[in-house]
């Protein structure tokens, strides 16, 4: 019995380290960012797409579609969709720099697997199963896609090992962007949706006419600000909110928006 004891502590050791080990980065929005995003998108669906959609994923919602991507990580079958949800980036690149990253990379990231989901997705062969998941995890990585700390530095695990205090909190900066942020509005994803979702006719135009290249590059350079402004160790409160929610609700109402372009084009 001892010995037994011993062995279970040491494997749940072990199982510990190995958690603390792996690698942090891949979530995105938390539960009620990618809600939103597919909340958003839905009032942007076209008939044909939305019935489209509803032959591939039945009464499932965008919204509740949208975190099938992080729910499916319990599921270690799963692992290998791990670098699908970000693409790394260094620190003070331009735009043609980005570009010629983007297009040498040759690894999968979020860049180049989006274009794949949507081949599956167009193509008259793939299967029932193929389309569900390949559609699951297209509403969740164009939500991914918005988030700014998805194209952020590998060193750092993408803000991850940024220590940050949020309201006398310890947290990190990829998880002020992904949850703490969001939830700091109190609202339901419903609520947040509506209470975003009026872009200008010319936000709307120029949101649906972007390239997934310019995307990444937008989405970057929010990165890039958010990482000059935001130290390490930085105590994020009232003021942290007050300077970035204009930019958290922009990057939502994008994601939505540009979801459903996408989404259209495929089936509309």
């Amino acid at each position: 019995m001892i010995l037994k004891s011993i062995k279970k502590k040491i494997i749940t050791v072990g199982v510990i380290g190995l958690l603390a080990y792996l690698p942090i980065q891949a979530n995105a929005w938390g539960m009620i960012g990618h809600r939103v995003v597919g909340e958003i998108a839905d009032s942007y669906l076209k008939a044909k797409t939305r019935k489209a959609i509803q032959g591939i994923l039945g009464y499932e919602s965008l919204a509740m579609s949208a975190n099938w991507g992080d729910f499916i990580k319990s599921d270690s079958t799963y692992n290998y969709m791990y670098n699908w949800h970000f693409v790394n980036l260094p620190g003070g690149l331009n735009k043609d720099g980005i570009y010629s990253i983007l297009e040498t990379e040759k690894g999968t990231n979020l860049y180049n697997k989006i274009p794949e989901l949507i081949a599956i997705l167009k193509n008259g062969s793939s299967t029932a199963d193929e389309k569900k998941l390949a559609l699951r995890m297209l509403v969740h990585l164009e939500g991914d896609l918005s988030q700014p700390m998805h194209v952020a530095h590998k060193d750092d695990s993408g803000g991850n090992r940024v220590s940050v205090l949020w309201f006398n909190e310890k947290s990190n900066l990829h998880r002020v962007w992904d949850e703490q942020l969001i939830e700091y509005q109190q609202l339901s994803y419903t609520e947040f949706a509506k209470a975003i979702n009026h872009p200008s006719s010319v936000q709307l135009y120029n949101w649906q006419n972007t390239s997934l290249k310019d995307c990444i590059y937008e989405s970057y350079l929010i990165c890039s600000k958010i990482y000059d402004k935001t130290k390490p160790d930085s105590k994020l409160s009232y003021r942290y909110n007050f300077d970035w929610v204009d930019t958290l609700n922009e990057q939502l109402l994008k994601g939505g928006i540009r979801l459903a372009k996408v989404l259209n084009d495929i089936y509309g």
